[in-house]
């Protein structure tokens, strides 16, 4: 029997607190990087297992590490001194009785994929040393993927824990990156590269973001044209955040540490688009939790997901869950601020068992015991339905980071 515990939590909701504080890391951050290619590795695998054996086998592809290459950067262009190097690691299923799974080849692969899809400079064949070190995993969690039955049994004790609705501040951060990473924008300013990071900072209604974006040697040929675009690309994104419903005013920094007149000391200019080429490294977990943000205001889990199995591995399978249920809870039932959905696994146990929580804001004249039932119904849903949640998952359906 499932054992599901629903409270009214008796706090004022995370858009009213007088102080709020919200950061993402976007696509050519490192420690974006690492994560989303942990997690295509893990994606790809899972295909090439289904494919072959109509099944997924054990794999845990999260242990990512970019090491930062070497540059040197010059007004309308620069060289690559030292590449990048990535290492790809954990656990992952070579073989199943004579058949060979060319794991190996598959995550270099995955890993050079994403680079050409996903950074317009950097080119994988020259710019980047990949080194995978996978090894077979231990009997007893490989074991967890021979036994009979439907759903897998928790191959960790581990916790999770996911919230609806985001805040006003929580997507305007999420969605200030995604616009200036997305195609639109860098057709308009193809100079500006995409390790963007966002830190959003709201002080009762009004929100301040800053914004450190470089932009790219190639199209920058004086100190004087880099100043004109950076003012170029504030004023774009004034005029398209600047009124939001929900706060009464909206600024932006862009690269706060640049001094003028200290030639390429005080630009944040870039080779490749990414800090990775020389100033920064990535790992896998620094970045955003699973709903795309780093929310400093509210609790969160310490597991990273990407790259994890998504059959067994709750520390995947319930982050993301659990904002699922959570949204899930706050679009269907009527009366709620904010939902909170706490799940714990116990090793061993069928992954539609944990225990959990939910924890309810409730708007005034609400009582628990009047919606209490309907968000068990959601719940018991939600848990219904998790064997297609990890089929979904499998597939990349949703998104780690």
């Amino acid at each position: 029997m499932r054992r599901i515990l629903i409270e009214e939590l008796r706090q004022v909701p995370v858009a009213e607190h007088k102080v709020e504080i919200v950061e993402r890391k976007g696509t050519g951050h490192p420690d974006y990087i690492c994560d989303a290619i942990m997690e295509r590795v893990s994606q790809d695998l899972n295909r090439e297992y289904l494919d072959r054996f109509g099944d997924i086998l054990h794999n845990n592809v999260d242990k990512g590490l970019l090491v930062a290459g070497q540059v040197k950067r010059a007004f309308g262009g620069g060289k690559v001194l030292k590449p990048m190097r990535l290492y790809i690691g954990d656990r992952a299923t070579f073989a199943l009785g004579e058949a060979k799974v060319p794991v190996r080849e598959i995550a270099v692969e995955a890993a050079k994929a994403w680079i050409r899809e996903n950074l317009r400079f950097v080119d994988p064949e020259k710019h980047l040393r990949i080194q995978v070190v996978l090894g077979p995993g231990s009997e007893e969690l490989t074991d967890i993927f021979q036994r009979q039955g439907g759903l897998r049994e928790a191959n960790d004790t581990s916790a999770a824990v996911g919230y609806a609705p985001l805040s006003e501040t929580e997507r305007m951060v999420l969605e200030a990156e995604r616009y200036l990473n997305s195609p639109a924008f860098k057709g308009r300013f193809p100079e500006s590269g995409e390790d963007v990071k966002v830190m959003g900072f709201r002080e009762g209604r009004c929100l301040h973001l800053t914004v450190a974006m470089p932009l790219l040697c190639r199209y920058i040929e004086t100190e004087s044209a880099y100043v004109q675009k950076k003012a170029a690309i504030l004023e774009d994104l004034g005029r398209c955040f600047g009124s939001t419903p929900g706060l009464d005013e909206v600024t932006f920094s862009l690269n706060a540490l640049d001094r003028q007149g200290r030639g390429m000391g005080g630009m944040y200019l870039s080779l490749l688009g990414t800090s990775a080429e020389d100033a920064d490294s990535g790992q896998v977990g620094r970045g955003n939790r699973v709903n795309g943000v780093i929310p400093l205001n509210r609790p969160v889990s310490a597991e990273a997901a990407a790259g994890k199995n998504p059959v067994s591995h709750v520390g995947k399978i319930y982050n993301i869950l659990a904002h699922r249920m959570a949204e899930a809870i706050y679009l269907r039932v009527k009366g709620l601020q904010e939902v909170y959905v706490w799940l714990l696994s116990q090793i061993g146990t069928p992954i539609d068992q944990p225990r959990m929580a939910t924890q309810l804001i409730l708007e005034s004249g609400v009582t628990l015991n009047a919606i209490a039932h309907q968000v068990q119904e959601v719940i018991e849903e939600e848990l219904s339905n998790l064997a297609q949640f990890c089929r979904d998952l499998a597939l990349g359906r949703y998104s780690v980071c």
